[in-house]
Formats: C-alpha cells, sequence, structure tokens
C-alpha cells in the first residue's frame, strides 16, 4: 500500500521553514517482539571515549594504539579532522569484531585546512582547542543542524585566551580560527550550562598551554558532570593529573600527555535500547563485556531499568536484563543522553514519569524534548514538556510514521516503541550510524526480533 499523506511533525528542528526529510522513498518497518526475547551481544566501542583517546593520542609524546574503537560517523569526522591537521592514523589489523584498531602518530599540527564537524558535537567543541595549537588557520563548518548547536562558549573561550576567531557575530558555526602554534593558557571562566562538552574539550588541550590552564564554570547549572568525569579520567591514564578544588573548577598544569594504548569500552549508552528490549518485549538480554567500573553516563541504565520493573544480574563480565511483564513510571533527574531510551519505555509504563534536569537535550543533534513529545503524542501518547524535562504518563498508542529528526538517538527511542506498538515506522534509521552504523541489523538479526511487514503503514 502506498504513503497516501505524513503527517507534518508538531515540531521541525530543521528550522519552521525547512522541508521534513523526505520520508516516502523508504520509512524503516520498526521490528515487533512476537516472544520474549533472548539475546546476547557484544556492541561497538564508546564514541565518547574513542573520540576523547583521540584528541589524546593526537597531542601526545608518542604513537598510542586506540584497540577496538568505534567506527562510525562521529569518529570518522574526529579521524579526518586529526589528519587533516597533520596528525597520522592508520588503521591496523586488531581483534575487534567491528573494525580495525587505530595507531595514531602526533606529528606538527598544520592549519590551512577546513573541518568538517557533521552533526558531532565532540568535533565542533574538541577541535578547536586543539586547532590553536597549529599554524595557521583553521575552518570549521558542519550539517545544517550543526549550525544552530550553541557554540559561543567555545569562540568566547578562545578569544578570551588570546586566539584570534571569526564567526561574524554569529556564536556558532561556521567560524574560523588563525593558530600561532601555541596558546598561553592561565585563568578562564566560562558559561557551560549549555554542554559539558564545552567544559571537556578545554581539559584535553590544557596540559599543552604553556601556562595550563585553571578553568571555572560561572553558570547556574553544569549538565553531564560524569563525561566531564570521564575526560579527567582520561587525562589521569596519561599522566595529567586535574585538580578539582571545588566543584566548577578545574587545574591542569602544563604537562606531556603520555602515549599510551589504551582498549576502548563497549558503548554502554548505545547498550541501553537493546537492555531496554527485555522490559519492553520480555525474556532477558544479555550485554556482553561490561565494565566493573566505568565513567560511561550509561552505565546508569542498569539500575534505571531496575527501577522502572526489570531484573539486573552481573556475571562473567557481562550485564543481563530481563523483563518482569512489568514496566513502571519512575522520578529521574539528569537522565542526560539516556533520556530518549527511558522516554521511550515510559511511553509504555503503568504510571507516570518525570524527568527532570535535562533542559541541555534542547541543544543536542535537534531539541530532545520537543521532538520526543511530538513523536509520541503523534502515536496517541500523553507527553507534556516542562522547563527542564518531560513529564510522560500512560496512554494506548498506535503505529504511525517516527520522525527521527537527524537524532541518532531518536531513531533507537522509536525502535523500543515499535517492539511494543505495531506499525511504527522510521522517517530515517540510517541516523544511527552517527555512534552505531550496524543498529539496524543488530536490532533485528542478533536481538531475535521478527522484521515487521514491508509494507508501509498509511498515514492521515
Amino acid at each position: 500500500m502506498a504513503i497516501s499523506k505524513i503527517q507534518q511533525p508538531q515540531f521541525n528542528p530543521y528550522g519552521d521553514d525547512a522541508p521534513v526529510r523526505d520520508t516516502v522513498s523508504g520509512p524503516w518497518a520498526a521490528p515487533v517482539a512476537r516472544g520474549p526475547l533472548s539475546a546476547t551481544l557484544q556492541l561497538p566501542g564508546s564514541k565518547s571515549l574513542t573520540n576523547r583517546e583521540l584528541v589524546l593520542a593526537a597531542l601526545a609524546n608518542g604513537p598510542s594504539l586506540l584497540r577496538a574503537p568505534l567506527h562510525s560517523r562521529d569518529t570518522a569526522l574526529m579521524i579526518e579532522a586529526l589528519r587533516a591537521l597533520n596528525v597520522s592514523i592508520e588503521e591496523v589489523a586488531g581483534a575487534g569484531e567491528y573494525g580495525p584498531d587505530l595507531l595514531v602518530t602526533p606529528a606538527e599540527l598544520e592549519g590551512g585546512v577546513s573541518i568538517d564537524c557533521g552533526l558531532a558535537g565532540t568535533v565542533m567543541r574538541f577541535l578547536p582547542p586543539l586547532a590553536a595549537l597549529a599554524l595557521g588557520p583553521v575552518a570549521f563548518d558542519g550539517d545544517e543542524a550543526a549550525r544552530r548547536r550553541p557554540m559561543r562558549t567555545t569562540i568566547d573561550a578562545l578569544r578570551a585566551l588570546g586566539v584570534d576567531v571569526s564567526d561574524d557575530g554569529r556564536g556558532a558555526l561556521p567560524f574560523s580560527l588563525y593558530g600561532t602554534g601555541a596558546v598561553a593558557g592561565g585563568d578562564l571562566e566560562i558559561d557551560a550550562s549549555a554542554s559539558s562538552q564545552f567544559v571537556s574539550g578545554l581539559l584535553l588541550v590544557a596540559p599543552r598551554f604553556v601556562n595550563g590552564l585553571t578553568l571555572r564554570h560561572t553558570g547556574a547549572t553544569l549538565p553531564s558532570l560524569p563525561h566531564i568525569e570521564m575526560t579527567i579520567d582520561t587525562l589521569a591514564a596519561r599522566g595529567v593529573t586535574v585538580e578539582t578544588p571545588e566543584p566548577g573548577v578545574w587545574i591542569v598544569p602544563p604537562a606531556e600527555i603520555q602515549a599510551l594504548d589504551v582498549d576502548i569500552e563497549p558503548d554502554l549508552s548505545n547498550a541501553g535500547p537493546f537492555l531496554a528490549a527485555a522490559l519492553v518485549a520480555g525474556g532477558s538480554v544479555t550485554i556482553t563485556g561490561w565494565p566493573a567500573e566505568t565513567t560511561q553516563v550509561g552505565a546508569q541504565m542498569a539500575d534505571i531499568l531496575e527501577r522502572m520493573g526489570g531484573q539486573v544480574t552481573r556475571a562473567d563480565g557481562s550485564l543481563t536484563v530481563t523483563g518482569t511483564g512489568a514496566i513502571h513510571g519512575i522520578e529521574l533527574d539528569e537522565a542526560s543522553e539516556l533520556a530518549p531510551t527511558v522516554a521511550a519505555i515510559a511511553a509504555l509504563a503503568d504510571s507516570d514519569t518525570v524527568l527532570t534536569g535535562i533542559a541541555h537535550l534542547r541543544g543536542h543533534e535537534t531539541d530532545r524534548l520537543a521532538a520526543l513529545a511530538s513523536e509520541i503524542n503523534g502515536l496517541g501518547g500523553d507527553v507534556t514538556e516542562t522547563d527542564d524535562g518531560l513529564v510522560i504518563r500512560p496512554a494506548p498508542l498506535h503505529g504511525g510514521l517516527w520522525h527521527c529528526y537527524a537524532d541518532h538517538r531518536m531513531a533507537t527511542a522509536g525502535a523500543i516503541v515499535g517492539l511494543a506498538v505495531p506499525g511504527v515506522e522510521l522517517d530515517d534509521v540510517a541516523t544511527t550510524a552517527k555512534t552505531m552504523p550496524q543498529f539496524a541489523e543488530l536490532w533485528t538479526d542478533r536481538l531475535g526480533v521478527l522484521a515487521a511487514p514491508s509494507t508501509p503503514a498509511e498515514y492521515s
């Protein structure tokens, strides 16, 4: 049956006047669970760790080998950007299931290049401070949606450090800077309320500043603190100690960044949708290689899923979630990047869910709060936006088109809903390539769910 009419989403992240992506040519029918699951998966590496380690390896005092790194659009953009700046990054055979290891050999950074940030926050926030250490001009741009992501904090911080930046007053992409081969560093105040990546981007490069960096956050809130802790942990592993004399203050001394061979952990945030599937469909899902200790935000999914009705067990380096037939609503503060997964589960719960402390998600790949409310409500749900979160109430859902907004986590959220609701179709499942190019295959084949009928639904 041909699609006769596609309903316009209430929220359009591409701009009020921009067309919604063409979905007629190929929406992806989300597989519906036909019975309890029994799946064991090994997942690709962490995007957050891979891109941090790429930056540190590019600034280190010798070659570093990154074992089992993530190979995705975000990491490919980081690799190509570093290569453009004269860093050698070679693919070498490794034992990882999802691609080769990476041998990173630092060199004197060179400007005179343009950097494509795509829609990767880690590229657009981590690379400008590094590029300031190059000699010559470096231009930054990205996808159309990237031009709406907050960047003023990075631009203002570089100017305060004495770097010549040109942005025509936009405070956003595109912009350019002129590197002189060195940055003095010293004392710096920023407002990182919109993203912890502003802090991480400066901390990663700060050891190479002549005077190091004393960084102070001046905003009222600071989201995603675990991501800053991850940054500090990766620096410590390479011999750089970051002092935190008080909350919101970081002191980084000038220091050599040590070369290091690193095993990249699996991406625990990307594990969230697969583990959530056990609650939605019943049965159990096991993720192998689950670290005993980690700074990844995704590790919080174990506790969250247990609170929402699942049973969680750990054994032999694996984590298993088993569905009990119940999905309960919860109150959750600062869910960060896990919020889309939690919201999708909550749309199927038996009681209200209240998510708070996630206002910064409005500045991610899309305004995730508006997008989640629009898509769940579009399938019959009952979601209300608040200033800093969402209230999700039980409501019967029906099939329909789920818009992904070029956002990988919106796509995986739609797939979760589709496990329980027949007729859900994603307009752009390919956007999951941002952090997991194998998502559709893993979801359908490895998870063991049955593919939904290929005939698209009719929307009215």
